[in-house]
């Protein structure tokens, strides 16, 4: 009997599931989900990842349980699954969803098409994101995501299912596999039943907040949509939370500010996708500088005593610790904490992206890697076409933590610090330190820069390089190729949630 694969990669559910709506169309299928020792061996992997992944697994195999089915569990590099699956139960057609991964991914999808080849089966992918496989013009993607997101919903299947020819593998456990012990005590919980519990409190009734509330570390927990893991994994889809977004909208009165939100929450949607495509379109981006005018910049410059500062949470910066110190303990921290965390990184303590960027793609829970590796490269200043930013992480903290508690929430040795120095507490005069118990050098760590001067320096050979002629002239072709497409929509036709709204830029 002739039957489909269906292969279920970052994309654990059933609502708005292209590739197994497809097999089911035409007929028996098997539902497969492959745990790949050779890609959580990568550098970017983390434990949290995994137990994420396989929350959202277990709640497919449910689903597909009540449907007659079940998720078939198999350990094993991918290729050498389909070879002893397609020798014991042959079959004509695999299908699955487009990944636009990291480089391991990208390489493991290379082996299957080619083994695809030489077995004579077809493998059908369907787009997971507004992302445009084999891109040729970019001033075609801003359309084709619109395409993508107002398109219906794929209808929930019926499917008729075929078993695994061999008996059911369980799960690893995440230490066999290579991953660390330790994982955020605070993260969240994957499946779909926590993703939807999650949208649902978003569009009714957090999203009135998310428009002033996304920048600050105090207000951001709650403001941000924090749909970014199970749209990561796929336990939404993204089309799902389009739809589900701009109905909301729709049914909101003028003036409610959950409308406002709402609105600025499908430009960020937008965003999304916008980045992946960078990836899509350039899978180097994951290794190296966008603009080659640029390699060279940092590379030979790595300090290892500044990179275990940052890591560890003691660069002396108590904002930036109090960040470090968050991600460790829930998996996340808001966009623009994210954004600092990167520049003070790549300016004052002048490290490299890519080591600083497999450090946080461990600690993200949300990590997407076409947003992540973009945005490493955008906060460095190494793709040529975006404005430097450079976070204050001192200024950051009197602007959105003016009163210290999120500083003194994560690093309780500052809580008896005065508002007057808790920013920067090596100003500290010495006996003020003795009264409130904190020695800068051992309670705390003493920054391992001067953060004006190093800032400064930083800046200075940045701009240097990016003066040069040759360099310059090769903007133009980064540009073409990865740059924004924004078109704002005509006066008078602004439909709220449009991607021609789209005011906000990462």
């Amino acid at each position: 009997m002739d039957y489909g694969v269906v292969w279920f990669k970052r994309d654990f559910r059933v609502v708005d599931h292209a590739a197994l709506a497809a097999a089911a169309r035409r007929g028996p299928v098997l539902c497969l989900c492959v745990v790949e020792p050779s890609l959580w061996a990568q550098p970017d992997a983390a434990t949290q990842h995994y137990h994420f992944m396989l929350e959202g697994a277990r709640e497919l195999h449910a689903e597909l349980r009540r449907l007659g089915g079940r998720l078939h569990l198999v350990v094993g590099d991918m290729p050498a699954v389909l070879d002893r699956l397609h020798a014991l139960a042959p079959f004509s057609t695999l299908y699955s969803h487009e990944e636009t991964g990291n480089g391991a991914s990208y390489a493991r999808d290379r082996a299957v098409a080619r083994w695809c080849r030489e077995h004579g089966v077809r493998w059908h992918e369907f787009p997971q994101f507004g992302v445009v496989r084999r891109l040729t013009d970019r001033d075609r993607w801003q359309p084709a995501w619109e395409a993508h997101v107002g398109a219906p919903q794929v209808l929930q299947p019926a499917p008729v299912f075929v078993p695994l020819p061999w008996p059911a593998e369980r799960a690893p456990a995440a230490a066999s596999l290579g991953l660390p012990a330790v994982e955020p005590a605070l993260r969240q919980r994957g499946g779909r039943e926590a993703a939807l519990a999650c949208l649902h409190d978003f569009l009714d009734v957090r999203s009135g907040h998310y428009r002033g509330g996304i920048s600050s570390p105090l207000s951001a927990p709650t403001a941000c949509s924090r749909l970014s893991p199970y749209l990561a994994w796929g336990q939404l889809s993204l089309r799902e939370v389009v739809h589900a977004t701009r109905e909301r909208i729709a049914r909101l009165p003028e003036g409610d500010r959950r409308r406002a939100g709402l609105s600025a929450f499908v430009s960020r949607l937008y965003w999304h996708c916008h980045f992946i495509q960078r990836l899509e379109s350039e899978p180097a981006l994951e290794f190296e500088n966008l603009h080659r005018g640029y390699d060279g910049l940092r590379e030979n410059d790595w300090s290892p005593v500044h990179f275990e500062a940052l890591v560890a949470g003691r660069t002396g910066w108590p904002l930036v610790d109090a960040c470090v110190a968050m991600l460790r303990e829930t998996g996340w921290i808001n966009f623009r904490m994210r954004a600092m965390l990167v520049s003070v990184a790549a300016y004052p303590l002048w490290l490299h992206w890519r080591p600083v960027g497999l450090w946080l793609a461990r600690q993200f829970l949300d990590y997407e890697p076409g947003i992540h590796w973009s945005q490493m490269q955008m906060q460095s200043g190494t793709t040529g076409i975006n404005t430097t930013r450079v976070y204050n992480p001192i200024k950051q903290a009197r602007d959105h933590d003016p009163q210290g508690r999120f500083v003194r929430r994560w690093l309780p040795a500052l809580r008896r610090v005065p508002d007057t120095w808790l920013f920067e507490p090596w100003r500290m005069p010495p006996d003020l330190q003795v009264r409130c118990g904190v020695r800068v050098g051992e309670d705390i760590p003493a920054p391992p820069v001067e953060l004006e001067s190093a800032t400064r320096a930083a800046k200075s050979r940045l701009h240097a390089l990016r003066a040069r002629p040759e360099v310059r002239a090769a903007k133009a072709a980064i540009v073409e190729r990865h740059g924004s497409r924004k078109r704002p929509a005509r006066r008078g036709r602004r439909p709220s949630g449009s991607a021609g709204q789209l005011q906000f830029e990462f």
